[in-house]
C-alpha cells in the first residue's frame, strides 16, 4: 500500500491526462513524409499543385514553432488553446501562400485529427484497464482531461480501445478553448462528474503543464506517471507531485487500499461557476514562399463555364428527411451518458431540451442584423448556454466538455440525407475539366457534413471547405464565401455560387463579387420564395439562373441535356 498521504482518502473523480497516462505514444518513422504526402493530397483536389518536400518543409518548421508555443503556453496562468485554424495559418501552413494556406485552413480539423495517427503510435499504458477496473469496482468517477488539438483522434483511440464507456466525461484544450495549466480545464471536469477538484485525483505526465495545472486547482492529489518528457521540463518547475510511477499500474494498489469519505451533502459553491468563456464562444530553413502557378492557368473549360464553382450543402447537394427514431436514439444515448457522469434524467426530459435548445439557438440567429458580420454560435455555447440553461451547474459543465461530440452526433440524428440527382456528374465534370470545387454551408457541424459527403462517395472531388461553425460566420456573410474563393484561388468574376436560399447563398454570393448566382428548387426556399427574388427590386437577392436540379448545370455551361432521374 502506498504511504503518501495524499492517496489515502478514496476520491470522488480519478481525472487523467490521455497521452502518457492512458495512452503512450511513439512518433513513427516516415510519419511527416506520410503526412506531406497526404496534404498534397488534399491540395490537389483544389487545384493546388505543391511539391511534397515544400510541404515537409513547413510542417517541419510549424511543428518546431508550436513546440515553443505550448512551452511558452505552460507558463502562463490562465492558457487559451489555438483554434484548428490558427494551428494552420499561423505554424503549420504559415509560410505557405494564401490559396494553400485557405485551403487547409478549411479542412483544418480532419486534418489535424489525420496528423495524430499518421505522426504518432498509440498503446495503452500498462496498467490502465486495470485502474479504470478499480475506479468502477469502487465507484470513483472517471474523467479525461487532455491538451490536444484533435480531441476527436482521441475519443476514437479510446472508443477503438475499448474505453469509452468507462469515462464519465471528456475535456480536450480544442474542444473547450483553454489548455493546461489553466485549472478550469480540471475544475470543469470534476463539475461535470458532480464534484470538486478537491475531492479528485488528477494524473498526469508533465511536470510544467499537468502538475501545474493539478496545483493551481487545488486537486487532492497530483500524480505523474513518467512518459517521454516526464523528468525532462523545459524550464524549471516549483510544483511537485504528490507521488511518482513508471506506469499507471503504481497508482492502481493506492486506489484499492484509499479510504472513502462520507460524501459532503452540497457541493461547494466553486464547483457551480460558470465555464469560462460559456456563451461564446526540429527547426528547419525554409525557402520564402513561392506561388505554384495562376489559378486561371489550370481552367480548361471555355468562356461559357465557370472557373471555379461554390455549393451549399444542405438542398443543394443532398436533400434531408426528418429521423424522429434517431432523434429519440440520441437522446437515449445522452440520458445515458449524464446518468453516467452523476446526473439522473430521461430520454423524454432530453428530447425536451434538445428542442428548446434548438428554438433558442434560431432566435439567436433571428437577433442578428444581417447588414453586418454574421457571427456562428460555438458548440460551448449552444450545450451549455441554450440547451443547458435551466439545468444545475454538473450537467452544463458535462454539456460543454462534450460538446463537440454532442454536436456530431445530434447533427447526425436529426436527418437522413441523400444526394440530389446530378450531383455526381456535376462534379465529375468539374474534376475532368479542371474546375475547383468548394463547398460553403452554414451548420452546426462541419464534420457531419464531410462524413455525409464521404458516404456519397464524392468527398474527393470537393476541393475546399467552408463552414459557418468552423469558419465563425454564417452566409450571408461574405466572410464565407470570401475564404472559399482564396482557398481555391479564383476570380469571383468567373465564379458560380449554386445555393437553394436567395436571402442567404445568393446575398453572400452578391456581396463577395461573385458573378454568377444560381439557385436550385427543391431545398428550403419555396417556389413562391424563389419568384419574390427573381422578381423583386433587391438585386442582392436576384439570381441569374434558377435551375429545377443540380443536371441543369451542364446544360447551362455546355448546352447537354441534364442527366435523367434515377
Amino acid at each position: 500500500m502506498d504511504p503518501t498521504p495524499a492517496l489515502s482518502r478514496r476520491p470522488d473523480a480519478l481525472l487523467l491526462d490521455f497521452g502518457g497516462v492512458v495512452f503512450q505514444t511513439r512518433k513513427l518513422p516516415g510519419g511527416r513524409d506520410a503526412f506531406a504526402l497526404h496534404l498534397r493530397e488534399t491540395l490537389l483536389r483544389a487545384g493546388h499543385d505543391v511539391p511534397a518536400a515544400d510541404l515537409r518543409a513547413s510542417l517541419d518548421a510549424g511543428l518546431a514553432a508550436l513546440k515553443d508555443w505550448k512551452n511558452a503556453a505552460g507558463r502562463r496562468r490562465t492558457p487559451r488553446e489555438l483554434t484548428h485554424r490558427e494551428i494552420w495559418t499561423d505554424f503549420l501552413a504559415s509560410d505557405l501562400p494564401d490559396p494553400v494556406r485557405e485551403t487547409l485552413a478549411g479542412s483544418a480539423g480532419p486534418l489535424l485529427a489525420d496528423m495524430s495517427t499518421l505522426l504518432s503510435e498509440h498503446r495503452l499504458r500498462p496498467g490502465i484497464r486495470d485502474l479504470l477496473h478499480a475506479a468502477r469496482t469502487l465507484g470513483v468517477r472517471v474523467g479525461i482531461v487532455s491538451n490536444a488539438h484533435s480531441g476527436r483522434a482521441h475519443r476514437s483511440l479510446l472508443r477503438e480501445a475499448g474505453l469509452q464507456d468507462r469515462v464519465g466525461v471528456q475535456v480536450y484544450s480544442d474542444e473547450v478553448g483553454i489548455r493546461k495549466p489553466h485549472p478550469e480545464m480540471i475544475a470543469l471536469a470534476a463539475r461535470a462528474l458532480g464534484t470538486v477538484p478537491e475531492r479528485c485525483w488528477y494524473v498526469g505526465d508533465t511536470q510544467d503543464r499537468d502538475v501545474v495545472a493539478g496545483r493551481r486547482a487545488g486537486a487532492a492529489a497530483v500524480v505523474l506517471t513518467r512518459h517521454h518528457h516526464t523528468d525532462t521540463p523545459p524550464y524549471p518547475v516549483r510544483e511537485t507531485a504528490d507521488a511518482v510511477f513508471d506506469t499507471p499500474e503504481g497508482l492502481v494498489d493506492p486506489l484499492w487500499h484509499s479510504v472513502p469519505e462520507q460524501a459532503a451533502d452540497l457541493v461547494p459553491a466553486q464547483a457551480r461557476t460558470a465555464a469560462p468563456g460559456a456563451g461564446e464562444d526540429d527547426l528547419v530553413r525554409v525557402a520564402p514562399p513561392r506561388a505554384y502557378g495562376p489559378a486561371a492557368a489550370r481552367r480548361a473549360l471555355g468562356p461559357g463555364g465557370p472557373g471555379a464553382l461554390l455549393l451549399d450543402q444542405g438542398g443543394v447537394i443532398a436533400v434531408s428527411s426528418a429521423t424522429p427514431g434517431v432523434q429519440r436514439d440520441f437522446a437515449a444515448s445522452l440520458a445515458r451518458r449524464l446518468d453516467r457522469a452523476g446526473y439522473a434524467t430521461t430520454t423524454g426530459d432530453v428530447l425536451s431540451l434538445v428542442r428548446t435548445g434548438r428554438d433558442r439557438y434560431r432566435d439567436w440567429k433571428a437577433g442578428h442584423d444581417e447588414d453586418g458580420p454574421i457571427p456562428e454560435i460555438t458548440p460551448r455555447a449552444f450545450w451549455h448556454d441554450m440547451v443547458g440553461r435551466d439545468l444545475p451547474e454538473r450537467a452544463r459543465a458535462f454539456l460543454y466538455a462534450e460538446s463537440a461530440q454532442l454536436t456530431l452526433e445530434y447533427a447526425d440524428s436529426k436527418s437522413l440525407a441523400r444526394m440530389r440527382t446530378g450531383v455526381r456528374e456535376v462534379l465529375e465534370h468539374c474534376a475532368e475539366h479542371g474546375i475547383p470545387v468548394a463547398v460553403v454551408s452554414n451548420t452546426v457541424c462541419g464534420r457531419a457534413v464531410r462524413e455525409e459527403l464521404d458516404r456519397f462517395g464524392i468527398a474527393h472531388l470537393i476541393g475546399a471547405h467552408v463552414y459557418s461553425d468552423e469558419l465563425g460566420h454564417r452566409k450571408p456573410d461574405p466572410a464565407t464565401v470570401r475564404s472559399a474563393l482564396t482557398a481555391l484561388d479564383a476570380d469571383p468574376a468567373r465564379t458560380w455560387f449554386v445555393g437553394d436560399k436567395p436571402w442567404r447563398d445568393t446575398a453572400a454570393a452578391r456581396r463577395s463579387g461573385v458573378g454568377t448566382a444560381v439557385v436550385v428548387r427543391g431545398g428550403s426556399a419555396s417556389d413562391e420564395r424563389i419568384e419574390q427574388a427573381l422578381t423583386g427590386g433587391d438585386p442582392l437577392l436576384r439570381p441569374d439562373h434558377v435551375i429545377d436540379e443540380m443536371g441543369d448545370l451542364l446544360r447551362l455551361w455546355t448546352g447537354a441535356p441534364a442527366p435523367l432521374a434515377p
